[in-house]
């Protein structure tokens, strides 16, 4: 529990720090006075004439998305269902008298602990799937929770062929 909390915390600090790097956005009151303009240089008034076009003009760049798109809601619904095919496999491994390797038997069989590290895992991939969104790597956004939902699916039916051991 004291793993999740902290991962928790340093996921929580490294969306903070990223969106502190964020520009402030243009919200300045239309009754505002402007900054000191350099001598010869245009006033506000014919400044913002010649700044609209060219921002209208300016085409949004190629792979720029909505974090929330059709997409990224397809693939973390297969991150969230791997998952819960993982657990529903483990619990079924566990079952039939075969030890988990990646996590002890204890975390295992204590099922509201074991699927809080599912739900914990889902949550983690969507944020570092967000963080590579604001950092501009979209097709890192979108391969993070394709592997992840891949590796989820695949170790849960790797779970489901192992054979159960029979005592002689």
């Amino acid at each position: 529990m004291r793993y999740a909390i902290t991962g928790a915390f340093f996921l929580l600090a490294a969306v903070s720090a990223v969106r502190a790097q964020q520009q402030p956005a243009e919200s300045k009151a239309p009754n505002a006075p402007s900054a000191p303009q350099p001598a010869g240089s245009a006033s506000p008034a014919e400044q913002k004439k010649t700044d609209e076009p060219a921002k209208a003009a300016t085409p949004v760049p190629p792979g720029v998305h909505r974090f929330w798109d059709r997409e990224n809601d397809w693939l973390f619904a297969a991150v969230g269902a791997g998952r819960a095919l993982d657990y529903a496999s483990t619990l079924n491994l566990r079952r039939r008298g075969i030890n988990e390797v990646f996590l002890t038997n204890s975390i295992v069989d204590n099922h509201a602990l074991f699927a809080g590290i599912e739900v914990s895992a889902t949550a983690a991939s969507i944020g570092v799937s967000y963080l590579f969104h604001r950092t501009g790597h979209h097709r890192l956004e979108r391969w993070t929770s394709a592997i992840h939902a891949g590796i989820a699916i695949g170790g849960a039916a790797r779970n489901y062929a192992l054979k159960t051991p029979h005592p002689n």
